[in-house]
This record gives C-alpha cells, sequence and structure tokens, in this order.
C-alpha cells in the first residue's frame, strides 16, 4: 500500500532507521536498569531500587511510542532481541555490582540516548518530519532529566 503524508519513501526509510534506533538504545537502557534494580545491594538499596524503577518505568512506556512512531513511517520496528541490539549504541549488558558504578552506567546510557535523539531530530529537521520530532523531542527531556537526577546522585 502506498503512503502518501508528504514525505517520499527514502525520507521516510531515513527516519525510520534514526527513530529505530532511539528506540533500540531506550530498550537497551530500559533492560540494563530493570536488571540493576533487581540487583541493587546496600545501606543506600531502597532509594536505589525506587529510582531505579521509576526510570524503567518511563522508558517502558516510551517504547511503544517510539515503536509506533517507526510504525507510522511505515517500516516494521525491530522483532528480536538481536535485531534491536543491531540498532542500538548502549549494550544491555548490567555487569555492575557496585551501586555507584550502576549509577554511573546508567548515567552513561542516558547520555547515550541523548546524544542518539539529537542525532534523530538533526534527520528529522533536514526531512522536514516535525511529528518525528514532536515524538522525539519529549524523549529528550526525559533523558536529560533522567541523566541529571543519577548525576546528582553521585554527588
Amino acid at each position: 500500500m502506498s503512503i502518501s503524508m508528504g514525505m517520499d519513501q527514502a525520507k521516510r526509510e531515513t527516519m525510520a532507521e534514526a527513530v529505530t534506533k532511539v528506540l533500540a538504545d531506550t530498550y537497551a537502557l530500559y533492560f540494563k536498569t530493570h536488571a540493576y534494580h533487581w540487583n541493587v545491594t546496600g545501606p543506600r538499596f531502597h532509594d536505589l531500587h525506587m529510582l531505579f524503577e521509576t526510570q524503567y518505568n518511563e522508558m517502558w512506556m516510551a517504547t511503544d511510542v517510539i515503536a509506533e512512531r517507526v510504525r507510522a513511517l511505515g517500516v516494521k520496528a525491530p522483532m528480536s532481541y538481536g535485531e534491536m541490539d543491531k540498532h542500538a549504541e548502549i549494550r544491555s549488558e548490567a555487569s555492575k555490582t557496585d551501586a555507584n558504578e550502576m549509577i554511573s552506567d546508567l548515567l552513561a546510557g542516558h547520555e547515550q540516548v541523548a546524544a542518539t535523539i539529537r542525532g534523530a531530530l538533526r534527520d528529522a529537521a533536514d526531512n522536514g518530519d516535525e511529528a518525528t520530532a514532536d515524538v522525539l523531542t519529549p524523549r529528550l527531556t526525559a533523558h536529560e532529566k533522567m541523566a541529571w537526577m543519577l548525576r546528582s546522585t553521585l554527588g
């Protein structure tokens, strides 16, 4: 079925790839945050357990909105962990065991997602894709806020 919404197929595919990268990074960071939530220990357990839960829930809800933007552009969203991983800059492995190392790892992840989103927003501007910009701008704000919270937790 043809799609006629003011963007040619090449532009839609370019944007779908950019949004898929945002989705993949968000998904990897979601998983890592959830794993750290399960495994954090120590005197700050409760506070970090709750902080990580708040953040992974926010990212989980966002993955649906981001994936639906890929679909609206006429491209299939990733359908496996392997396919998702191919598009991600962030590795989903939660390998840290110290609370501060977990926080630093998650902070680096949010900074990476923010950088990925900024790249996609540049693509959106270049391709006249205001709808994608509307989806991604609040995501950038959310990741910058989560990064700030983690940075402030480190002191």
